[in-house]
This record gives structure tokens, C-alpha cells and sequence, in this order.
């Protein structure tokens, strides 16, 4: 990571009817990162989303929750990009990772979109970029393909969700390496804290 990241994006879908689904889960852990920092936030039209400001020592990171769907996040993670002249690489973008169990977060740099909608719109949202980092949130896979759609809009139960919410509430200790663009600090504390919980 050259620099330090400057925006964190959470997906998910919006509207009461998807708080708290699977497919929510970055954007539920970039509200508990602002709720972390009490840091308000205001609707921005222009990113078509909920927006956040974090100042860290590493400098300001704005945080964005799209209320757009999933499948048209790029609609607002590239405005949010263009107009605080951040570099796609300057980006972190957190999701719900079908290929992780739940309780497992794990850092990634860069990479295709892997079949999931809000990072395939993110790319075309940013002329094909694919060099922004991801966190991506462990979520369990339904065992078919068939199953993936209502699987990941629907609630985890409980016992799910709390190894879903405590992995998350450990990668929130990763923001002040990430922000001072200490990748490898950052991806070291997630997972030494991941085989301490286990």
C-alpha cells in the first residue's frame, strides 16, 4: 500500500427490510466503525449515500454506506472518490465474503470482483480499477449455488451473527495501520487477533 486509505465503503443493500441481512455486513461494520469513532453522519446526495468523516493521525478517512443497491454501489463509491480526489488504491471497500466462514474477516489488496455484484459495479464504476483493498466479512456459503440469493438476504440467526459481529469488532483495530498505509501491520493485528479468538 503506497499510502495511507482515505475512504471505506460498506455495502449492502438499502432500507429496513435488508439491516442487519448477510449481504449487509460491510455496511453494518462501517456503521460500527463510525459508532467506534462517534463520528455523525449526514445524508450526501452526491454519492448517493450515508457519509462519515474519521480524522485519524494518518489524516481524514471519509466513510461511505451507499444507499444505493448492491449492484449499483459504484453509482457511489466512484463520485465519493472523484470529488475528494481519492485513488482507487486509497480505497477499502468492505463486503460480505461467501468463501469465508462467519467469524473470519480477512484483508485482501486487490482482485477481481469473484462473482460479487457491489465490487463488479465498483470496478466499472472506476474504469475497470481493481486495485482498491478489501475487507472482506465471512458469511458462510448455503452448500448450492441455487440457494446463495435468498441465503444472503436473509438474517443470520444469533449464534451466527455474534461470531459475525465479534470478527468485525476485531478488524476495527486494523484502521489506525491502514489509515497510516501499514498494510502489512494491519493484515498482521487481524490475523494474529483471528487464531487468539479461535
Amino acid at each position: 500500500m503506497a499510502g495511507g486509505i482515505r475512504a471505506i465503503a460498506g455495502l449492502g443493500n438499502p432500507g429496513p427490510g435488508y439491516e442487519h441481512t448477510r449481504h449487509n455486513a460491510g455496511a453494518d461494520w462501517v456503521r460500527a466503525l463510525a459508532r467506534a469513532h462517534r463520528a455523525p453522519w449526514r445524508r450526501e446526495p452526491r454519492f448517493f449515500g450515508d457519509l462519515a468523516r474519521l480524522d485519524t493521525a494518518g489524516g481524514p478517512v471519509w466513510l461511505l454506506v451507499p444507499e444505493t443497491y448492491m449492484n449499483r454501489s459504484g453509482q457511489a463509491v466512484a463520485p465519493l472518490l472523484r470529488f475528494h480526489r481519492v485513488m482507487p488504491a486509497e480505497l477499502l471497500v468492505v463486503h460480505d465474503e461467501l468463501d469465508l466462514p462467519p467469524g473470519t474477516v480477512r484483508l485482501k489488496r486487490s482482485g477481481g470482483h469473484g462473482g460479487h455484484n457491489g465490487l463488479r459495479d465498483i470496478m466499472q464504476g472506476l474504469g475497470g480499477a481493481q486495485d482498491f483493498a478489501r475487507l472482506r466479512i465471512g458469511i458462510g456459503h448455503p452448500g448450492s449455488g441455487a440457494d446463495v440469493v435468498g441465503y444472503v438476504l436473509r438474517k443470520p440467526p444469533p449464534e451466527e451473527r455474534e461470531r459475525i459481529e465479534s470478527a468485525g469488532a476485531r478488524a476495527l483495530e486494523t484502521l489506525p495501520a491502514l489509515a497510516a498505509g501499514d498494510w502489512d501491520r494491519a493484515v498482521r493485528e487481524l490475523h494474529t487477533s483471528d487464531s487468539q479468538s479461535g
